[in-house]
């Protein structure tokens, strides 16, 4: 759907660019434009966080995920590094694939179907050499996120339960999944809440003036939605 479509600018018109909404009527607000949207699948509601950090210095990034108290809304493969007896509580965890040398191969090859990779530490030595494949998809495990753990049956069960990951780019802002457009808006209000709660609690101490600078939400095909970042000021330490 175009942007300069007629249902677009309908949906548009319903949001005044120059406000900032608070919580409860901004994800109103979305809901009622993906109603005038009305498109044919479900769409993902997301979240921009801008954030006064520099992440060009190491001392000011902002990493971390979190478990969405109701999900994505979205299916997740996972692939798992895992050898001995950690083979078999993966795959009774739900794990997608499950290997170690070989499954290194497949991805060497061009096998991508998974969304989500996690490994015991004993792995890592595999997987790093597949950095090429996974790091500019942002698959590599990583400790800080609870990917490389000898404790696969909770990664997998977060994973598989909407785990997303945080991460800020270079730009300092934050993109990240809240659910889908059929969500109740209490479900999605929630979602916000503790993913806001985790980046609060990343805020890097180094971080200087004012850390939650900008926040909106939008569907997939729907306008942005600015909300009031203040509300969380209270959070803050």
């Amino acid at each position: 759907m175009a942007k300069s479509g007629k249902k677009y600018r309908a949906a548009a018109q319903k949001v005044d660019r120059n406000k900032r909404y608070s919580v409860a009527e901004g994800f109103k607000l979305l809901k009622e434009t993906a109603s005038i949207l009305n498109t044919k699948f479900d769409e993902s509601v997301d979240v921009a966080v801008n954030l006064g950090v520099d992440p060009r210095h190491a001392d000011q990034m902002v990493r971390g995920a979190v478990v969405l108290t109701h999900g994505t809304g979205k299916s997740i493969r996972v692939a798992v590094f895992a050898k001995g007896d950690k083979v078999a509580e993966a795959q009774a965890a739900g794990a997608d694939v499950v290997g170690d040398a070989d499954l290194a191969k497949r991805i060497e090859e061009g096998f991508m179907e998974f969304d989500t990779v996690i490994a015991t530490p004993d792995m890592m030595g595999v997987v790093g050499r597949l950095g090429k494949f996974l790091g500019p998809r942002g698959l590599m495990p990583n400790p800080k996120i609870g990917t490389v753990t000898m404790d696969l049956s909770k990664a997998i069960r977060d994973a598989k339960g909407g785990k997303v990951e945080l991460r800020v780019e270079k730009s300092g802002i934050i993109h990240a999944p809240l659910g889908k457009a059929s969500f109740e808006v209490e479900k999605l209000i929630e979602n916000f809440q503790i993913l806001m709660e985790t980046i609060i609690k990343l805020k890097p101490a180094t971080a200087k003036g004012v850390y939650l600078r900008g926040i909106a939400i939008s569907s997939t095909m729907g306008p942005g939605i600015k909300l009031e970042p203040q509300v969380f000021s209270s959070l803050l330490r």
